[in-house]
Formats: structure tokens, sequence, C-alpha cells
């Protein structure tokens, strides 16, 4: 009698009673023939085959010594055509003591093609041991990376001769570092230094790699051998990734702030900081290492949480420097930091700032009354809560009045505001509800400003993008996310640096027309990337520009008229020329 599949079968007999794969189900019929002893008319039909197809099943079962069910054949090629032609001149190469990296570069030679582990594999197969290490003086010449001189202020030489450099825009900073005595900034931050490379000249180096958009520590060694970028820090040589990642883990918190605090005082003569109005931003430097200490913060580029290091920034608005940085924040700490930069600025300026401009999310309501209290202006964003969004979609039509702003470039110049008192935390503040900005939503806008009217509420705050551009910037050009490490304190110097360059940067632009309000990855494109020859001699160093399209704008300037004398430079005066060419004999 057959025996038939039961129509309610479980899961687990379905498995073994109706196989879907074409090994289990041959399988499963030899075993009901074999084992089960059913008819084998009855094993066919269940299972899918004719009769003779079934008898065919069971003879090569008979005669097969080792049947294999249920593991699959490899897939792929079952031959490695390229290793199978190669192999005989690869193990003869091997018989010469040849490393597989040298086996690997002549059979490229020889039109044979192989990787070094493609290699390694073959050497494996045919039973070769590795070689055992060799010392560089043991390996067959070929060209390999030079080994460069180590930075030692003791080597310094200014003897008469001359060179060229890559970088030869990085010389257009150095009267701006003498005019503000960037020496000083080592000395008062108490920056640590050693006989071979001091502290003045280690800070140097490093501002040096910044202004120069070095984006990782270790891409230092691509301008290890050039000597103009050595000339620049007063050295014989750049310092290597090594030494720079070490300098940096000996900065403290302390040691940057002072070192902000220098850098303000130096540069008050100046005028770099007007200290008429600052904006204020967070932002998160993202990491993807694996340390329990760095915590997890919203970075915005990326639209999610992530471990992440958390940097506070103020920008001078109208000298569009960045005029502060902290990264040493832990989470719960955000809110207070505004009354940190301003207890900075007041130690180091003697007064207190007269405007701030920042998003919703930099502070509490809590410390707007205490700004309010301390008769700081101030203009934010209030977040669009679900109920002032019903309030805003409640108000009648003629309770909003249309303004016009004055600025002739922008799309939407009509918008329309309706403006309220309001108590927060104790304290009356001014709201304002602003329709047809080119957004979706409605913005909110809140401050502490009585007298000022709305039109300049709101173009204020749409310079706050002033900020939000230089974070751009700062992420492109200075590469402020290229974290190259798992503690705040690299972070922390390497934001001060930003602070530095940043200035330096606005300091050059002022000087060369029509970069006024360009960004640094501008000016470093049009006016700092660029090649020069050096000429070091008794007198002074001369510093020649190659031609390029921008150079009039640099000839026009005023710093070629300048002779400035460098301290580090044994008070060598710098002079910056445009490259001449070969001279023309004259014609009888």
């Amino acid at each position: 009698m057959a025996i038939g599949v039961p129509k309610d079968l479980s899961e687990s007999r379905r498995f073994f009673l109706e196989p879907s794969s074409s090994k289990q189900r041959i399988y499963e019929a030899l075993r009901a023939y074999f084992v089960d002893a059913r008819p084998p008319k009855e094993v066919a039909r269940q299972f899918g085959y004719t009769i003779g197809s079934f008898h065919v099943l069971c003879h090569h079962f008979r005669r097969d010594p080792d049947p294999v069910f249920f593991v699959s054949a490899r897939r792929g090629p079952k031959s490695q055509p390229k290793k199978s032609v190669a192999r005989d001149l690869l193990v003869s190469l091997r018989k010469q003591n040849h490393s597989v990296y040298e086996i690997s570069q002549i059979l490229k030679e020889r039109n044979y093609p192989l990787s070094p582990t493609a290699v390694r594999e073959v050497l494996k197969d045919e039973g070769f041991a590795p070689l055992p290490r060799r010392m560089d003086e043991e390996r067959p010449g070929y060209p390999r990376p030079t080994i460069e001189a180590v930075a030692d202020v003791r080597q310094f030489s200014l003897e008469p001769r001359s060179f060229t450099t890559r970088c030869g825009g990085l010389f257009l900073f150095i009267p701006d570092l003498v005019r503000l005595n960037a020496a000083k900034l080592a000395v008062a931050a108490q920056l640590p230094g050693s006989k071979m490379i001091p502290a003045e000249h280690a800070l140097r180096a490093c501002l040096a790699l910044k202004l120069w958009s070095i984006r990782h520590k270790s891409h230092v060694m691509a301008l290890a051998a050039d000597e103009g970028l050595a000339l620049f820090a007063g050295l014989n040589a750049i310092p290597k990734k090594s030494y720079l990642s070490e300098y940096s883990s000996r900065i403290t918190p302390a040691r940057t702030t002072r070192l902000l605090a220098a850098w303000h005082e130096q540069s008050s003569k100046s005028a770099l900081f007007t200290g008429e109005s600052f904006n204020l931003d967070f932002h998160s430097v993202p990491y993807y290492g694996e340390v329990p200490t760095v915590e997890r913060h919203y970075v915005s580029a990326r639209s999610r949480r992530q471990p992440s290091v958390l940097v506070f920034l103020a920008q001078d608005a109208e000298g569009r420097a960045f005029c502060y940085s902290n990264a040493d924040l832990r989470k719960g700490e955000e809110a207070e930091e505004i009354f940190r930069f301003i207890s900075f600025w007041k130690q180091n300026h003697g007064e207190l700032p007269r405007h701030l401009v920042f998003d919703s999310r930099l502070t509490t309501y809590a410390h707007l009354a205490r700004l309010d209290e301390m008769h700081i202006h101030f203009i934010t964003l209030r977040r669009r809560s679900p109920r002032i969004l019903k309030e805003i979609a409640l108000l009648p039509r003629s309770a909003w009045r249309v303004i016009e702003l004055d600025v002739l470039t922008r799309k939407y110049r009509f918008p329309r505001v309706y403006e309220q008192k309001i108590h927060l935390a104790g304290r009356q503040f001014r709201q304002l509800y602003i329709k047809d900005l080119g957004h979706d939503e409605p913005t909110v806008l809140l401050t502490n400003q009585q007298q000022t009217s709305a039109k300049k509420l709101i173009t204020r705050y749409a310079q706050r993008m002033l900020i939000e551009n230089a974070l751009s910037d700062a992420v492109r050009f200075f590469h402020m996310d290229a974290l190259s490490s798992s503690v705040g304190l690299k972070i922390d110097f390497d934001m001060t640096l930003l602070v530095i360059a940043s200035g330096l940067y606005r300091l050059l632009a002022r000087r060369m027309r029509g970069y006024s309000e360009a960004q640094a990855r501008h000016i470093f494109r049009d006016l700092i990337d660029m090649p020069a020859d050096v000429k070091i001699t008794d007198r002074n160093i001369e510093v020649s520009f190659h031609r390029r399209s921008h150079l009039p704008i640099i000839l026009a300037s005023n710093l070629i008229q300048e002779s400035v004398p460098v301290p580090w430079w044994n008070n060598l005066p710098v002079r910056l020329t445009s490259y001449q060419g070969p001279q023309k004999p004259a014609s009888p």
C-alpha cells in the first residue's frame, strides 16, 4: 500500500519528505529504497523520478565508494591560468632567494603579472618556507625612499645657496608672523620644546602644515625634503610625523587657552577682531576608532549620532576670523560654554562681548536670562514646537506686516513679520515670527534687543551663515574633521592652530585686492599654492615667485615693497619678488 504525504505536515517533516535541493532529493529517495525497503515505483513517483532514471541512480550509488550528498562542489574556475603559466619561472626565482615582492616585480616586467599574495600562495603550495627577514643592505638595489635629516635647529644654516621650493606661497605669511611677534606665543603659552626643536620652532612647524592645508600629520612626509618648508620654520628639516603626533599630545587644554590668549594680545595690534558681534556654534569632529572616552554626538554631515569630539567655535562677525575654540568639552557642559567664552573675552580685552548670534540648541532659556542680566545682546532662534506652529497658523493675515530687507542680492526680500513680547525664565524677550524667507516652515527669532528694527534683526541673523560657511571652509581646507587622535588634547591643539591660521589668512586677504571676503581655500588656490626660487645671500633671503595668472595681485600688494628682518633667520630680511626668467643679451 502506498504511503501518501499527509496534508498537515509540520515544517520539520516537510523538510525531509519534500526536499528542495536536488542533492537532498537523491539522498531521501535512495534512503527510502535501501533503508525503508519501499518499492522503487512508489519511491520514484513520490520524489518525481521515472522508474528508469531511479534505477540509474541506484546503479551509480552501488558503484560510488564515497558518495557525497550535502557538500556542494566549489563554484568558479577549477584552475588558475595566471599562476600555472608563471609557476616554473616563479619557482626558479625563489631558488635564487628572491622575496615575494621581488618575484612579483620581475613577473610584472616579463608580462606575467602576479600580486605578492598570489606569489606567496604558489610558493606555499610548492613547499617553500618564507625567507628570513633581511637587512636593507642585503636587499637588491632598487629605488627606495631617502632618509631625510632629523630636525635640529643647531644644524640650521643660512649659508649662501639657491633652491626651488614647492611651498613658495608660505613666505607671504612671514611679514605678519614677524609683525605679530609669533615667537612670543610659544613663550606665553609655555609650550614644550627641546634643544633640537625649541618651542617657537615647533609651533611654526605645526602652523606651517595648517597654513599649507596638510590633511593628516602623516602627509608631511611628502614634503619632508622641501627646503622651503624647513626654512619657513627656521629648521634644517621639517619635523616628521612621529614628532608632530607626540608633540601635540604634550599640550594640555590649559596651554591651548594660554596660546589663544597670547594670540589675542599680539593680534590686537592689527585690529583682527573688532569685537562688535560674534557668531557662535558647535561642531562635532567625527572619530572612527574604538575608544570609550570619546562620547557620541550628532554629526550633521552624517545625519546621525556617532563617536565624535565636540568643539565650540566663536567667529568675529566683521573680521570673519575664528577668535576662540574649545575641544575639551563633555556631555552636559554645552550650555555653559558660552559663558566660558564671555569670561575669556573679558579677561583678554577688558570688556564683555557686545553682541552674540547663535543657534537655538547652543544654550538654555535660563542662560538666555543670564545674558540679559549681563546686558549682552543676543539673537537666536527658538525651536518650532507644535504649540508655536499652531499659534502661527491661527494668526489672521491682518496681524502680519511686510518689511523690505536692504539686501539687493537676496531673493526673498519681502518677508512677513509678526512681533510679540514673551516671558522666559523670568525675563521679557522679543519674539518675531517670520514667513516668506525661503523656508518651508516659519522662522521664530528670539532676542533681547528691544529697540532694534525687525529689518536689522533679520538681516543680522541671516549673516550668521558666515560661521556656517567658515565651518565648511575649515572642514574642507583646514581639514578640521581629520581627527588624528583618540583623545581631546590633540584635537584641542589642532583647533587652536585653526584659529591662528584663519586669522593669518584674513590678514593676508586684506592686503590682496578683491580677496577681502574670499574663503581660505580660494586664497590658497589662487595665491599661496605656487612654487618659488629661494636665494640666500649675506644681505637677505630673496623669494622669487614663478609666473602665475594671479601673480599680479601679489605684486600689487604692499608685501613686495616690504623688507622685513626675520628674527629666526638671524634678522636677515626677506625680499619677495617675481621670477624674471633668463635675461636676454643686449643687442649690439
